[in-house]
C-alpha cells in the first residue's frame, strides 16, 4: 500500500506522516530530507548551488539511509548522521532551488519509486501524489495559512535556539511557496485538509479515519 501526503512547508505533513507510518507499521520516506541532504552536502563541499551538473554528480555519489534510534528517525548520508544539520536555516533557504533542477529530481524520484516498489510506505513531499506515486492508494494534501505556518516554525526554531523573527519567517515561507509552486500541484484525487486550526492528533485522526474506512 502507498500513502502520499503532499503540501507546502510547515503544514505538519512530515510529523503526521511519521505517526501514521508508525501506527500502520509502514516504512516512512521523508523525500524532503533527501533534497535537504544534497543541499547540505553541496554547501559543505562549497559547490555552487547554481550549478545543476555539479550537484547532480554529487548526488550520484551519495548513499542515503534512515533508521530509528532511541525512538527518533535519523538520516544518514555516506554513514554520516545529518539529522540536525539538514534542518538548519541556511539549508532551508536553499533547498527549493536545489530541488528545482530536473536532473536532481529525476534521480531522486527514481530512488523514491524504487523504495516504494515492494513495501508499504507513507511518503511525504511536494508532488508525491502527482509525480512520484501517481497510483498511490491514498493521497492527501495538507495546507495552512502562511502566517500560521510561520508561527509553527518560529516555535520550533525557538526550541532549537534559532533566532529568526516571525516576520522573517513569514517572508521566507512565502518565498519558499513561490519557489515550490512549479512542483507543488495537488492531485485531482487527493483529499485536501486545512491544518491551520487543527492539532497534530486531529490531523492524524482525520487521515487515519479515511484510510481505515
Amino acid at each position: 500500500m502507498q500513502i502520499a501526503i503532499d503540501g507546502p512547508a510547515s503544514t505538519g505533513k512530515s510529523t503526521v506522516a511519521k505517526i501514521i507510518a508508525k501506527k500502520l507499521d509502514f516504512l516512512y520516506v521523508d523525500t524532503g530530507a533527501m533534497y535537504r541532504s544534497l543541499t547540505y552536502f553541496g554547501l559543505k563541499n562549497k559547490i555552487d548551488l547554481n550549478n545543476e551538473e555539479l550537484l547532480t554528480n554529487l548526488l550520484k555519489s551519495m548513499n542515503y539511509d534512515s533508521r530509528v534510534i532511541n525512538n527518533r528517525l535519523h538520516f544518514f548520508v555516506n554513514s554520516e548522521d545529518v539529522t540536525q544539520e539538514i534542518r538548519n536555516p541556511i539549508v532551508a533557504k536553499n533547498v527549493s532551488q536545489v530541488a528545482s533542477y530536473p536532473s536532481v529530481r529525476k534521480h531522486l524520484i527514481s530512488l523514491q519509486q524504487n523504495i516504494a516498489g515492494n513495501q508499504n510506505v507513507v511518503m511525504d513531499g511536494r508532488d508525491i501524489g502527482t509525480v512520484v506515486l501517481p497510483s498511490a492508494d491514498y493521497k492527501f494534501f495538507l495546507t495552512a495559512d502562511p502566517k500560521i505556518r510561520a508561527k509553527r516554525r518560529f516555535l520550533e526554531n525557538k526550541k532549537k535556539g534559532i533566532n529568526l523573527s516571525l516576520e522573517e519567517l513569514v517572508t521566507a515561507i512565502k518565498r519558499r511557496d513561490e519557489l515550490d509552486s512549479k512542483q507543488m500541484v495537488m492531485a485531482k484525487d487527493a483529499i485536501l485538509i486545512d491544518t491551520g486550526e487543527m492539532s497534530i492528533d486531529q490531523v492524524v485522526n482525520s487521515l487515519m479515519n479515511k484510510i481505515q474506512r
